[in-house]
This record gives C-alpha cells, structure tokens and sequence, in this order.
C-alpha cells in the first residue's frame, strides 16, 4: 500500500478523473501502448507526466484503455503528449475556453498570414478534438455537452477564419470595413451554419455544412456590383483555410451544396437573390434544412436579419398541404419496416439505417414543419428540445418523447464512438467482430453480445415511433367491403356494400363518386389527386356513413369538392389525419355555415391538425397570445386588417369545431367569440387609428372607447352574430384642430375616423369582413354622429335616454381603447344604472315594448328561439328590467344575461322562479348556439340538416327530436308564464 502513495498524490493532480470504466481489448497491449506515451512525454521535456503515466491507477488504467480502443487519439497523445501534460493545470472545461480564445484572437496578430493562420487553427483544432473525445470517453461530458463544444469548437475556427479574410480584403482595400477591431459587423457577409452545425449538435468527425450569402448594400462593400466575386472568392479561401491538409492536418471539411441550386449559382449569393429563390422556387426539403440554420460567422446581425426575412417560406402561415404531400412521398421513399425482420447491428448505418439519426431528426422536423407556422415555440433547431417542446404540445407523447430522447442520444455516442477510432466520417458499425468488440468497449459494455443487443432494441424502438409517425388508418378499405365505382355500370355488390354503411340511395352515390374519379372537377384533374382521393374513398364513405344522413354529407362534400382549386394537399391531409376525417364528415353532415367556411377558405383546416386544439381552452389570454404571433412584425395597413380578417375566421371556426365536438359548452362558446371579437376589433381600432394619423395627426389628449353592446356585451355573441359597438371618444378641452398634414376639427376627426374603422371592420374584400358592424344603439341612433364625445353620451343618458336604451346599456361593456377612458365610461355605464327610477313605470314600458314587438315581429314557429312568448327576449327583458330597477343582488357588475339572472333578489323573483330562468336560458342558449353555429339561414323544422338534430340533442342532453320540441314548449310556457308574473302581473 505505502508504494501507491505516490500515484494517488499524482492522480489527484489530475483534473480529469473518469466517470466511466473502459476495458482495452487487450491488457498487455494496451499498457505498452501507454508507456510508449510516457516515453514521449520524457523525450518532449515532460516528467510529470511521464511519471504519472507510468504509474498504475484508475486514470491510466482509462488512458491506457482509450489509447488501446483508439488509435486516432493514441497517435495524437503520441505526437502531441503536452496536450495531456495541461490537464495537470486546468480541467477540460477550462483548457477549451482557453484554446477557444487562443482561436479567437488568431486572426489579430501582427504577423498573421493566412499560411500561419491555417496552423494555428489546425494545432488548437486538434488539442480541442482530443480533450472532447478524451472527456466523453471518460465519462466527464455527456454526449449533450460533446456536440455543444464540437459546434462552439468549429464556430470559433469559421469566425477566426473569416474574421482574417475580412481584414485581409480591407486591407487591400477590396472592402472598407467600419472596424477593422470587429470586422464581421456590418461587412454584409452572412455564413449560415446548416444541419448539425447550425443547431449545435456536430459529431466528432462531421464536415460542416455552410450556407454563404451577401448584402451588396452593406456599409462594408465598396463596389456592389463586384460583390458576388468578392465574396465569392473570400468564400472559396474560407474552405481551404478550414479544409486542406497540411503537416498539422486539417480544421473540418465543408460542405457548401446546401445553397440554393449549388449548380448553377456562385459560392456566396446576394440576399436579394436568395429571398427571391426560396419564396418562388424553393423545395420543402430546403424548407426543413432552414429549420436548423444559424448564423455562425460573419456579420450575424445581417444573419438574423436574413433568417427573419425568410420566416414565412420556412414556417408557413397556413398549413402547406403540398409539404405534408411531400412528407408522405419522402417516407414511402424511405420506407418504415415496423419493426419487421431482424436488424443486423454489423454493418449497420447508425445516422441513415433503420432506427437511424435520421429517422428520429425526420421525425421532429417533419411536425415542426407542420405545427411551426402556428406555435412559435416549435422552430428550435436542436432535436431533443424540440421533443420536449412537441410532447408539451400534444404533438407527440410523453413516451415518445422520452424514448426517442434516449435512443438519440445512445445513437450519437455509437455515431461517436465509431468515429473517435481513427477520425473518419463514417457511420457505419464495423462488420468484424473485433471491430464490433472495440465500439462496445469503447461505449463502455462489457462486450460486444451486451452492446448488439441494447442497441438493437434501441433502433427497434425508433423504428416503432418513426413509423407510427406516417401511418394512416390501418388499411383504408379494411372492413369497409367492395367498393368499385369504375365503367358506367353500378357494380351489385357495391351497391350492398353502400346500403350498408348507411345510404338511402346507393345508386346515386355511386354516381357521384364516379364523377369525382373521372375528373371531372378542377380538384380531381391530376392523376395524383384522383389516386389520392381513390385510396381516401372507403374511409369517406364509412365516415359519411355514421352521420345518419349519409347521403345529403355526401352531397355537400361533393359541393365542397366542386369549389376547390386543389385537392392533393388536402386529400393527403385526411387519409393520415382519421380523426379529421371523422369532423369533416360531422361538419358535411351536420354544419353547413363551417361547410361553407371551409369551402371559402380550406386553410381553416390548419388549425385542426393541433392535437391540443380540444383541450386547449380558448380563453382571452389564449387568443391575445396568438393573435399577437400571427400579426407581429412591422406590416402594412391592409395586410394588418387582412390577417385580422383571417384570424377571425379561423379562430371562429375552431371554437365552433371545439362546440361541435363537445370539447367547451355553449356559454364558454359565446364568451370565446365575444373575446375574439374584442380582440380583434381593439387591434383593428390601433391600426386605423394610426393609419389615421398619418395622414390627419392626432388631436392632444384625444382618447378612444369601444362600447360593445347587445351580444357583445354580454359575451353571448354566435358564429354568425352581429356586432354593436358604440364610439366614444375625448380630448383636451382647448383643442381646436389635430396637428397632421390635413388637420380637422375633433368632431369631424373623429366621425372621419370611426367611419374608417367601420370600413376596416365591415367591408367585404378577398379575405371576407371581419364583422358586420352595427353603431344604431349610440345617442341618437342612426340621426345622430357615428363617433360621440364622452360627455355628451353621459349627458344624453342622464338627461335624454328612454327606458329601453337603459335596458339595453344593462349589456355595456368597454371592450377595447384608453383604458383610463374605458374605465371612466363603466364606471358611468354603472352610475347611469343605478339611479333612482319609478319601478312601475319601468316594467309598464318594458312590458309594452315586449308587446309591441310580438305584435309586429311575430315568431315563425317553435324553434324562433328568440322571439317566441317565453323566448329569449323574454328572459333579457326581466333581466334588464331587474338591473335598472335595482332587483338584482349586490355585486360586481356583470353584463351576462345568464349571470344577472342567477342573481335576481328575492324580492323580485323567488328561488324556484329563478332556477327555472336560468334553466331556461341554458337551454335556449346552447340551442342557439349550435344552430347558428351550423345554419346560415333560419332553422327549418322539417328540413333539419343531416345530424344537426342529433348534435342539438348531445348539447341539451335530451333522447330524441320529440322529446327535445316537447322540452322546448314546456320551457318557453314557463318563461312566459313567469315574465307575465314579474312584468305585466306589476303593472300599475
């Protein structure tokens, strides 16, 4: 024991003490390997360690097992044994900060040439590549942290390398850079790393793919007509600086094919150039491969600017159906095993095989490609992050998740392992069984049996994954029966097999279906639309079958069909997306107001591929945030209210789907709706008023408050509600004019600026109306101006308002402007409300008006919800009559009818009266809601719509239509039976 002090002492001068345990194939060899390198340290002036590697102890026992598994890094130490010798004086992690800012400054020497630039980047490349290899092998570093220096390693050489060739061009006077000190900022030239490079995750002996482009504009460049040469030539020194060997060896090799049509266009690309390219003739798989793009060299402020131009190719605003196309083909391509036949481990490709690198990176970019263009936090360039933020999501599961993270990261040591024996870009496992014995030993398995058989269950379980990831509905037909819909016969036993799936009149499906296969539609013209839609066919029909009014679905997806430009895109997204296909056939079936939404506008189905669209609530912070994402960036006037107008309908149509699908209930529905409209409308108030002021200025102190009214006030409003808004506004009182080009009084500015806002809002242009806008419940109606003074509305209701204006402020609501003024407008709102009022004078016009209007807009039949004795009116006449004759219980103002209700005092309506009018109103509510939300028309007793009724029937969670008319009738006897009670029963 006394004669190992000594080498404990020595190991714990040692600054990397191994995590791992590695065996050598062979002991003896391996030992005398290492006391060959104890001898070059003696030979090179270094006693220490030559003293230490002689020693016995856990640390060389590693050395000598890694020297032994590695001849790349055994030749090194060899050559290079002070590489070693350093590590009795700092930690890995200290050496490579040291060597990076050794990189850093390697282009500021006096005496700098490019010839010994290349061997400085060379000598301190190979010092870092062996520390990195030395602690991963050792177990110090994960295999996160290798790629992370790897990437900051081949960062430092780019920048090092580029940071010369600038100075060296302003130099020469080729450029006039602004700081020589920093020459990348504001040169214009932009080096993007690509694949593992560009997202931090470069193995061992990876090339390094750039992307090279160039702003001609760039306050650097003297002759922007001389810049594609220029540029172009700095770029082709760059790679032989980084790529060519010499005594030292080389830095890494580099790749520059990824550029746009690398062919035919020069080695670094204006951005002009390349932005036209990607937006009119980029592929997808270009699109994928930006994902992962970094600025890593050069000036990356013109980086980042370059990559934020080109977000909209790479993250498309709408799902691009045609990507998702390509997707597919890309997989059939690829082909997923499933797991099928045994994987040899000899041989096998750990980046491109099956169970591959590959597949789990086409696994996340293929959903980031689909999802990144509606959720922010899905464009990240690394994998495993991207896994975590996907399983957040609801994208993939938790299992997948952690699988996949797992597998990637044991992949990546393999990938290492194999590359670390003697430096090659290879992915390939050895096919030898010694060679397999040395990767095992290497990743620290006691043999190559124990290591084939992890790693074999690893692949598998990629395999699983992967191809899970672009299954379909097991076979589309399975099940289904024979389905022929070819010649101009109807084929008998087709016939059947429609009959049973649930058709009244097979025959002329058939029909139907024979002419979507003929082409005869502008969707189905293309060989490839028709064969998509062919294999999509019997997973429609058996969809369409489960509506029980299968034949008018068919109909109206036929009609669907008939109005589309293109149907590749969209027939892919139904045959990998079942549950999709199942909505499609409830909408066609049961909704013709979202039929003819999505007809219009067939993007609407982008947001349906999220699978966390029915449990995400679409609350207001729901709807800011992604509003907020989808019209951030400096934009113009139009596009601003175009993407309103594109928002609205979209997010419209997803709460409607989540309503159909039962996922919020009718009253979350209208607040989800008034709250996109709140939102919407503010927006669209900010981007007139500012557009206004370009041109008028503004007026000083002016201030601004949107009063929504009637549905919107109460956040009751339906997909196709009406919107009341009242615009009140203020400014200081000595002003006489605004202060633009074209000044105006404040009255006239204001007039002229809410008429502008009721155009930005109401008129109808490519992309729809955002709402239709409705100001007759302002002071005055429509007599008096569009746009009121702030003073004049308090005065007006104080003084001048009858009593059903009072009853209509009751749903008064500031949705959107100053929010002083808005509070200053509820706090009036509520003072108006509360003042003393002759009660019985009150419900006497309130019970008159309700005459009135039943005498001259009497309902049409049962199911005019709104106007019926004992309809809706009914329930918001007591309850408005209620608030401003001061019967509702003390509280904080609310404008929800269903709330005021619930809240009538005592005095005015008993417990039993008032549990029967909120009943009541639950029921009207969600029957108005689901109608409105499936009809554009008015609800035809006898020609209900297929499966409108049964989805009428889940929301008031009645058995049949008979039952449900029979509620209906008994509800609305009650109501009016209780409003003649507490109305006309206390009439004076």
């Amino acid at each position: 024991m006394a004669a190992r002090k000594p080498v404990q002492r020595i190991e714990t001068e040692w600054r990397l003490q191994p995590a791992a345990r590695l065996l050598s194939l062979d002991e003896n060899c391996s030992r005398r390997e290492l006391s060959e390198i104890a001898d070059a340290a003696e030979e090179e002036g270094l006693p220490r360690l030559a003293k230490f590697l002689a020693a016995e102890g856990t640390v060389q026992d590693l050395l000598a097992a890694v020297f032994d598994l590695s001849p790349f890094l055994r030749d090194v130490a060899r050559r290079r044994p002070g590489i070693l010798d350093r590590l009795f004086d700092s930690d890995v992690e200290a050496r490579l900060m040291a060597i990076g800012e050794a990189i850093g400054k390697a282009a500021f020497t006096d005496s700098v040439s490019e010839t010994s630039l290349m061997m400085e980047l060379r000598l301190c490349k190979a010092e870092a590549h062996f520390l990195i290899a030395l602690a991963d092998l050792a177990g110090e570093a994960e295999p996160a942290l290798t790629v992370r220096r790897l990437s900051d390693l081949a960062d430092a050489c780019t920048r090092a390398a580029v940071d010369f060739l600038l100075r060296d061009a302003h130099g020469q006077g080729k450029l006039k850079l602004p700081d020589p000190e920093n020459p990348a900022r504001q040169s214009g030239w932009i080096l993007l790393g690509m694949g593992k490079l560009g997202a931090h995750e470069l193995n061992f002996s990876s090339d390094i793919d750039l992307v090279v482009f160039f702003d001609p504009e760039a306050p650097a460049v003297i002759d922007p007509l001389d810049a594609t040469e220029l540029f172009s030539r700095l770029t082709r020194r760059l790679v032989r600086i980084l790529q060519d060997r010499t005594e030292h060896g080389y830095v890494f090799r580099t790749d520059l094919r990824l550029r746009p049509d690398p062919g035919s266009t020069p080695l670094a690309i204006p951005v002009e150039a390349a932005l036209n390219y990607y937006e009119g003739r980029g592929q997808n798989w270009e699109r994928a491969a930006m994902i992962k793009a970094r600025p890593v060299a050069g000036d990356l402020a013109a980086g980042e600017g370059f990559l934020k131009e080109l977000q909209p190719y790479v993250w498309r605003k709408y799902m691009d159906y045609a990507a998702i196309a390509d997707v597919h083909s890309i997989k059939r391509q690829i082909h997923a095993h499933k797991g099928h036949g045994e994987i040899a481990v000899k041989g096998h490709n750990v980046k491109l095989g099956r169970g591959g690198i590959r597949e789990i990176e086409f696994f996340v970019q293929t959903q980031q490609l689909i999802a990144g263009g509606r959720f922010p936090e899905l464009r990240g360039r690394e994998t495993v992050p991207m896994l975590g933020q996907l399983a957040a999501r609801g994208w993939i599961t938790a299992d997948a998740r952690d699988a996949l993270t797992r597998q990637y990261w044991l992949l990546r040591r393999v990938e290492h392992a194999i590359q670390m024996v003697a430096d090659e870009q290879t992915h390939i496992l050895p096919d030898s069984d010694e060679g397999l014995e040395r990767i095992a030993r290497m990743l620290g398995f006691a043999d190559a049996k124990t290591f084939s058989e992890t790693f074999r269950a690893s692949l598998q379980q990629v395999e699983r994954h992967y191809a899970a990831l672009f299954e379909t509905a097991p076979e589309l037909s399975a099940g289904v029966g024979n389905l022929v819909f070819t010649g101009d016969v109807d084929d008998p036993d087709t016939l059947q097999t429609l009959q049973r799936l649930g058709f009244q009149r097979p025959s002329d499906i058939c029909r139907v279906i024979r002419g979507w296969h003929f082409g005869r539609y502008r969707v189905t013209q293309s060989a490839e639309a028709r064969e998509r839609l062919t294999e999509l066919t019997p997973a429609l029909l058996k969809g369409f079958g489960q509506t029980r009014r299968a034949d008018e679905a068919v109909m109206r997806f036929d009609e669907f069909l008939a109005g589309l430009p293109a149907g590749i895109q969209l027939f892919s997204l139904l045959q990998s997306n079942p549950a999709l296909l199942k909505l499609m056939a409830t909408i066609m079936g049961a909704a013709p107001r979202l039929a003819a939404i999505i007809t219009r506008r067939p993007h609407v189905f982008d947001g349906l591929l999220d699978p966390a669209l029915l449990n995400e609530l679409p609350n207001r912070a729901y709807l800011s945030a992604r509003l907020a994402a989808f019209i951030e960036g400096d934009r113009a006037y139009e596009d601003v209210l175009d993407r309103l107008r594109i928002f609205a309908s979209e997010q419209k149509f997803l709460i409607g789907v989540r309503l159909l699908a039962g996922a919020i209930d009718p009253a979350r529905a209208g607040r989800a709706f008034s709250d996109l409209a709140d939102l919407t409308i503010e927006a669209a108030l900010q981007a007139v008023t500012a557009e206004f002021a370009l041109r008028h200025g503004r007026i000083a102190g002016a201030r601004v408050a949107l009063l929504g009214m009637g549905k919107l006030g109460s956040r009751e409003l339906t997909a196709g509600s009406d919107v009341d808004l009242i615009l009140l506004y203020d400014h200081d009182a000595d002003a006489e004019e605004s202060d633009g080009d074209k000044p105006l009084a404040p009255s006239h500015y204001y007039t002229r600026m809410t008429q502008r806002l009721i155009a930005a809002v109401s008129a109808p242009t490519a992309e729809g109306v955002l709402y239709e806008l409705d100001l007759r419940l302002r002071p005055s109606g429509n007599k008096g101006p569009v746009a009121t003074h702030v003073d004049a509305f308090k005065k007006y209701q104080r003084q001048d308002a009858w009593t059903w204006e009072h009853m209509a402020l009751v749903r008064a609501r500031a949705i959107g402007g100053d929010t002083a003024l808005c509070a200053e407008v509820e706090a009036e709102v509520a003072a108006v409300l509360a003042l003393p009022r002759d009660a019985a004078k009150v419900i006497a016009e309130a019970s008159e008006m309700r005459a009135l209007i039943e005498k001259e807009k009497p309902p049409r039949d049962l199911w005019d919800i709104k106007l019926i004795p004992g309809g809706l009116i009914d329930l918001e006449f007591l309850a408005q009559v209620a608030v401003i004759i001061g019967h509702v219980e003390a509280g904080r103002r609310v404008t929800a009818t269903a709330d005021i209700l619930a809240r009538l005092a005592p005095d005015f309506a008993g417990a039993d009266i008032r549990q029967e009018l909120c009943d009541a109103y639950r029921v009207y509510l969600a029957l108005t809601q689901m109608i409105r939300l499936c009809l554009t028309g008015v609800f035809e007793r006898d020609d209900v719509p297929p499966g409108l009724s049964d989805l009428l029937l889940a929301v008031t969670d009645l058995p049949d239509f008979g039952v449900l008319e029979a509620h209906l009738k008994e509800t609305s006897r009650k109501v009016r039976k209780d409003f003649d009670l507490l109305l006309r029963a206390k009439r004076p």
